[in-house]
């Protein structure tokens, strides 16, 4: 599996990122992860809808709360042809417990803790903590990678205007 030294850093520590490093113009890889009610969810077509997936370490934390908070508000604007997803490495019974809690309803959440097929897929996957990088990827309604947002430091939320900008465009073709 290719390993990439320094990717990113999280608190300001360098780390592993582990898995295929993913190109814009790359069809979007086929991976399997579980939801919340532990039934195992094939990405395997993301053709007919624009798909934006946020890949965040664990939505226990701020920022990564954040986000998905963010996200969530994002989707309710992009309206039904744009789909959100949050993936991570929490269980699926986290994932439940912390969507009801934030109120969270316009973005799906999956868990990668099974087999890091999403990370190994997309090139994520932090070797040294087995947590998923925050990243970016909207993928066309072709299913193509058309827009990859890795943040560097793993504190940091990715820029939303960018991700909201290339989302727009896609929809308004």
């Amino acid at each position: 599996m290719a390993e990439r030294k320094n990717a990113v850093t999280m608190m300001g520590n360098p780390v592993t990122i582990v898995g295929e490093d993913q190109k814009v113009g790359n069809p979007a890889p086929h991976f399997e992860a579980l939801d919340n009610h532990l039934k195992i969810k094939k990405f395997d077509s993301f053709e007919g809808n624009v798909t934006v997936i946020s890949s965040v370490p664990s939505l226990d934390t701020p920022v990564c709360d954040m986000e998905t908070r963010r996200f969530n508000q994002i989707a309710s604007e992009l309206g039904p042809q744009v789909e959100i997803i949050t993936i991570s490495m929490d269980l699926p019974f986290a994932q439940s417990r912390w969507c009801g809690a934030a109120g969270v309803e316009n973005v799906k959440t999956y868990s990668d803790h099974r087999d890091a097929s999403f990370g190994n897929a997309y090139g994520v996957l932090i070797k040294e903590m087995r947590l998923l990088a925050r990243a970016v990827f909207v993928v066309d309604t072709k299913g193509i990678i058309s827009y990859i947002q890795v943040v560097a430091e793993m504190s940091n939320e990715p820029d939303y205007d960018q991700v909201i900008e290339h989302v727009k465009s896609l929809i308004l073709e």
